[in-house]
Formats: structure tokens, sequence, C-alpha cells
């Protein structure tokens, strides 16, 4: 079978092909993870920091291979199945298939035998960062004193590892030639001291002799009408989501203070999701598109709205994630407007042709629409007349501060 890591775990997997975790081979098993909780070392006794994981929803069994594909769908290791626990945590040996090519600055992602054979027996200081670094002397001070090459291990991972490796090649420019830049996916573990030792670990894996752990970087939110918001309504067909999404778009076109992007589900199935249809799977991919579209909007200040029916509370938290991964807002709107009212506005016929058994799977119906328990704002059109409903949104756009 084949399946993609979710992003941890593709930087993790990275670090096992590229020799950054040895003596790991693959990916943790019960009795490691265990071994590694309680005394912070592997179960045959070999210290190692960290959790490194792989979960996987689809039931294997021991000698199973899974081929495992980076983001674009390219085969990057086979994984030899040694165990699957009940939660689909799987372990095993991997094998590298091919050189990692996805994400940007891939030129510099080189391997620590690599960079040894270039450093050729020279001591070297390796300097790993999370963001920009504040004192260069030191840096050139501390490398002069040992006599050591300079090695800048930006930790490119996430939407913030770009900057991360920018940061790092702008260093570079001003520390004394030979300074390296190798970029290194290790993803942030939660607990401080274990995520120094884990980058211990990987800056001696490329020849450090000494470490220096760069500062964390100290993120300040802009204010909210400068972050990238998306605003996501789900109802029933009938609602009046549609309209007031709509709504929402021309009043924030005519203050003029946003760049907006709106996003119809009936517009949205006609281009970006022509061919699927309305199977569970397929409305999930649905609005998934949406929301990675919605996402790269916001990931750059822009506003999106949504209008999808977006009937499944866990596809709406993955697009609410999605926003959230990329350092944006999300706003859910729940136009909560009854079946009763949707069918006898009908305009379109489809809930007397679903109740016919001509529409089969139809929210509402035959399909079930799972009303949110986490909407930011609750909507009744009922009673309610389209220009008060865009107030009400409006208006809460205006107390987030998210409009001016």
């Amino acid at each position: 079978m084949e399946w993609t890591p979710d992003p941890r775990e593709l930087a993790d997997l990275e670090l096992l092909l590229s020799g950054a975790f040895e003596p790991l081979a693959g990916f943790l098993g019960h009795d490691d993870l265990h071994a590694v909780h309680e005394r912070g070392m592997l179960a045959d006794g070999s210290p190692w920091p960290a959790p490194v994981t792989l979960h996987l929803s689809a039931e294997v069994a021991p000698g199973d291979e899974v081929t495992l594909l980076d983001p674009e769908g390219l085969p990057l290791a086979a994984l030899t199945v040694a165990a699957q626990e009940a939660d689909g945590l799987v372990s095993g040996p991997v094998k590298g298939l091919g050189a990692p090519e996805h994400g940007p600055f891939a030129r510099l992602r080189r391997t620590p035998s690599e960079v040894r054979a270039e450093l050729g027996g020279r001591p070297a200081l390796a300097v790993t960062m999370r963001g920009p670094l504040d004192d260069l002397s030191e840096i050139a001070a501390t490398a002069k004193e040992l006599d050591a090459v300079i090695l800048l291990l930006p930790l490119s991972y996430g939407e913030a590892g770009p900057a991360v490796v920018r940061a790092a090649l702008r260093a570079q420019e001003k520390l004394p030639p030979g300074t390296l830049v190798v970029s290194v996916p290790l993803a942030p573990r939660e607990e401080p001291e274990i995520d120094l030792e884990l980058r211990e670990h990987v800056a001696t894996a490329y020849g450090a002799a000494e470490h220096l752990a760069g500062p964390e970087p100290v993120s300040i939110p802009g204010p909210p009408h400068r972050r990238g918001l998306v605003v996501f309504f789900t109802g029933l067909s009938g609602s009046g989501k549609s309209t007031i999404a709509r709504g929402l778009r021309d009043a924030l076109l005519e203050l003029g203070s946003r760049t907006v992007t709106y996003l119809d589900g009936d517009v949205v199935r006609h281009l970006l999701s022509k061919g699927l249809t309305f199977s569970k799977a397929d409305r999930d991919l649905n609005i998934r598109r949406i929301g990675f579209v919605a996402a790269e909007t916001a990931r750059h200040g822009g506003l999106a709205i949504c209008a999808p029916i977006a009937p499944y509370a866990g596809t709406r938290e993955e697009v609410r994630e999605m926003v959230d991964s990329v350092g944006a807002d999300f706003l859910l709107v729940h136009v909560a407007t009854p079946l009763e009212e949707c069918e006898r506005r009908d305009r379109k016929g489809l809930y007397a042709k679903a109740r016919a058994g001509l529409i089969p799977e139809f929210t509402g119906i035959s399909d079930p629409y799972e009303e949110p328990d986490d909407a930011e704002l609750v909507i009744d059109t009922t009673h309610l007349s389209i220009d008060a409903a865009v107030s009400q949104v409006l208006g809460t756009l205006r107390s987030g501060g998210w409009v001016r």
C-alpha cells in the first residue's frame, strides 16, 4: 500500500533517511516509546530523547511493505512493518527510495555524511536556528576560539521554515568565509529540554564539536485587520448561507479595506471540484479543496469567504486547522435555518426530489448534517432579512477587529 505521512512524520522520516537520527533505523514501536518516555533511551539502552512515530489509518500486518510518499505523491521510502498498535501506531525500519525533492530550499538539504565529508575532519561549531540570530559576533568569536567551521542549521519545519532558512543565508553573508548552511526539517518538541537534546543530537550527527542553540523567535501577531481571515459559512441547502456570503462580500468590497476572495459551494463544484460525486469521501475532498484555497488566500493576508454545506464536523475541523497552520484566523458561521424552513423555500426543487428518492445522499434527508458546536456565530434566517444577517456577520468582523 501507499501512504503519505503528515508533515511532522514526514520531517522525521527525512531525518531518519539522512542519518541525522542515528542510531534509529525506522519508526519506534511500543517498547521503544515506553523506554524513551520513562528513561530517555531506547529499549536496547541506546540514549534517545524523543518519540519518532508514524500512524496509519489502514490496517497492516508484520512483514507488509508500505510505500511512503512525499506531498507530491512521489515515493520517498519503503517501510517494512514490524508491528501495528490498536491506535494505528506503526513501527518498522525504513529504506530510502529517492532524495527528497519537495518543499523550498531543497538544494540546502544535505545528509550528515555529506557535510562531515566536506568538513574533512575540521571541527565545526553548529548553530541550530528556529529564528534570526541575535549576536553574530559571539558566534564568530566562539568559532575563532575553537578554530572551527561555522555550520548554520536552520530548522526548516512548518510554515516558518522558509523564513528561518532566509535568516541563515543572511547571517552567512556576515560570518567568516567558509560558513556552511544546511537546511534541517526538525520539527519542534513540546518540552524545551527534550527539544534542545534532540537539536544537540542532530548537530553532533552533522559533525559538530560544539553546539549553540539560537534563540527562540518571538512571535507577535499583527493587528486583526492585517491578518488573514477565513469566514466559513455552513448550513443546509436553502438556509441562506450563500446569499448572506454574497452580501458580506459586497459589503466588504464597498468598504474597500480588505482583499476579498469568495468561494461559493456550487461554483467551486463546477470548477475546482468538477467530477466529484456526493459520496462522503468526495464531499470531504470538496471541502478540503475549498479549505486549501481559502487558507492559501489567508496566508498572504487576504480575507476568504466560503459558503459550502460542509455537513461533517471532522472536515470543518480540518479546514480550521489548515487556516490555523498558516497563522490566519478562522470564523465559523452556522446558518442554522431549520430543515422545515429550508424545504419550504426549496426554489431548486432539490428537497422534493430527495424525498422522492431521486437524489441519493442528500444532506438533511438521506444523509446527516452534523450541527457545529464550535461556531463563532449562529444565524437563523427564518424571520431575519438577508440585510440583517449580513449586518450581524459584519458586526462580528468589526468587533473582532478584522474590519475597520
